[in-house]
């Protein structure tokens, strides 16, 4: 965390990137993995009469992708103004 008026490029950027890849591995494991590559595994367990891996495939990774985007943006906020380069 930087101190105010101390802007560090690098430790920012660093914290970004940081929460960038945090993000893709969530949408990959959430896409890929639950809909495809566990999908045999997770539809032991059914959701609403479908098999789970089906419906990760389908919507339930639609859902998680939108909390996902409402995450991103307030793990970003929190970066900006711990980094000093928020907007008011």
């Amino acid at each position: 965390m930087s101190k105010p008026g101390n802007f560090d490029p690098k430790a920012y950027w660093q914290a970004t990137l940081r929460l960038l890849m945090t993000t893709i591995a969530i949408w990959f494991i959430v896409s890929f993995g639950a809909g495809i590559l566990f999908r045999d595994a997770l539809d032991v367990v059914h959701l609403g009469g479908y098999p789970l891996g089906f419906w990760f495939a389908q919507q339930g990774s639609i859902f998680i992708f939108v909390g996902l985007i409402f995450w991103y943006a307030k793990r970003m906020d929190k970066i900006d103004r711990d980094h000093d380069v928020h907007e008011e």
